[in-house]
């Protein structure tokens, strides 16, 4: 993102609807991607988000600090022209999905996997006709190519801001299932997202909180609940 870092040169920050969608607006001049396409969103909530991270900057702009803008840019400048090679990333995430790789011990972690994780793949079975094989310890399972395809095909309907929003939500949780619970509202999203860390948190049970690890756990549960919205908002 470096190469559209700035020092703060404007006063007012405003959303403006055009015929490419809602664009934000400093003192008047549109922002622009990286890309140098006009960063032009789909909803108005969405550009409002955005305009509010841009008038949070201070005397430079810190890109770190603008999920929003970041997500956006994303959008527009990779997801928009590289939507087929994008899906085809997730879909290997539909491969060797989180859920369907179990622990074989010990019969703590091994109940609490199957506690939360089997009602969400009895969902896509039941709901989506998709019905994927689970596997304990290291050895990988071949999941049906038709399964995977009923799956796949949820993302043909996503726009390339929600696309966007659902990459993050897969590559976060290790799971297109989560993913897909989450856009579908299967169950609250930080409910959800504990689903994804229940090897971590039995870890720490055994053996305490690593305070680096706590914190790199701390901001990917953010980017998160910024994919959830994001994805939400598009």
């Amino acid at each position: 993102m470096s190469e559209w870092a700035m020092k703060r040169f404007w006063t007012e920050t405003t959303v403006q609807q055009g015929d490419a969608g809602f664009e934000v607006k400093l003192d008047g001049r549109s922002v622009k991607t990286p890309a140098k396409q006009a960063l032009a969103v789909p909803t108005e909530v969405m550009a409002a988000a955005i305009r509010d991270e841009w008038d949070e900057q201070d005397k430079e702009v810190d890109p770190t600090s603008m999920p929003w803008t970041r997500s956006a840019n994303a959008a527009i400048d990779k997801v928009t022209v590289q939507r087929q090679e994008v899906a085809d990333h997730l879909r290997s995430y539909a491969e060797t999905d989180l859920l369907c790789y179990r622990a074989d011990g010990p019969e703590g972690l091994v109940k609490r996997q199957a506690d939360a994780w089997d009602p969400m793949l009895d969902w896509v079975a039941s709901a989506l006709g998709a019905r994927l094989a689970v596997t304990s310890g290291v050895m990988p399972v071949q999941q049906s190519a038709s399964d995977i395809d009923r799956l796949a095909a949820r993302m043909r309907s996503m726009s390339a801001f929600q696309l966007t929003g659902f990459y993050d939500l897969v590559t976060l949780t290790g799971s297109f299932v989560l993913a897909l619970a989450v856009t579908e509202d299967r169950a609250p999203q930080d409910q959800i997202w504990d689903m994804s860390r229940i090897d971590e948190r039995w870890q720490i049970e055994q053996w305490g909180e690593d305070e680096e690890a706590t914190e790199h756990a701390n901001l990917k549960k953010s980017a998160f609940f910024h994919s959830v919205a994001f994805f939400r908002s598009a």
